[in-house]
């Protein structure tokens, strides 16, 4: 009897052939499937098909987060190390891409973007815009609002006067500012 038992193992074992699942007959995803109607082996997911964490991407982006000073380094550091190839380190569109021939991206600085809500630049980054590609597989929404909130603070700082900003006139040495004026 004991033996019967060890030799049950033994046979569900053999029953057992990892090769037959690595060797089965598939479509390879650029070949021409017959057993579709378009012939294509590589399949549309069905309408209503929702990505996995898309629904937690979508809770991130509803709102915006605090805007604070650890929000706006990292903001920077994303912007630095995604956008200014094409946008440059002051968000005027004349990123290193760009002297190599790319179409210029429009200036953070205009009106118009100025205008814009943050949300508006968060959509562009999911969704691209124009040249723009979409970057939503590329930089986390939390991210995404970060930037938003450094190309705010970029906007700020090219458009500063110095009168604007408070107790900077006290520390900058009289005829020094740019064009000789205090």
């Amino acid at each position: 009897m004991t033996g019967r038992l060890l030799l049950l193992p033994l046979l569900l074992l053999a029953a057992c052939d990892d090769l037959s699942m690595a060797r089965q007959k598939r479509y390879d995803v650029y070949r021409r499937a017959d057993l579709w109607a378009d012939g294509a082996a590589a399949r549309t997911p069905p309408d209503g098909t929702v990505r996995q964490g898309a629904l937690a991407d979508e809770a991130a982006l509803a709102d915006p987060p605090p805007v604070d000073a650890a929000l706006l380094r990292r903001g920077r550091e994303r912007y630095e190390a995604i956008c200014t190839p094409c946008h440059g380190l002051t968000g005027h569109g004349d990123g290193m891409i760009v002297a190599r021939g790319f179409p210029k991206p429009p200036s953070y600085h205009e009106d118009r973007l100025r205008a814009a809500p943050a949300r508006y630049l968060v959509d562009v980054i999911t969704h691209g815009y124009g040249a723009m590609d979409r970057y939503a597989n590329r930089v986390e929404p939390r991210d995404r609002w970060a930037i938003a909130a450094y190309i705010r603070a970029l906007q700020l700082s090219q458009g500063a006067r110095v009168a604007e900003v408070p107790g900077l006139r006290e520390r900058i040495p009289a005829g020094t500012a740019p064009g000789g004026r205090p």
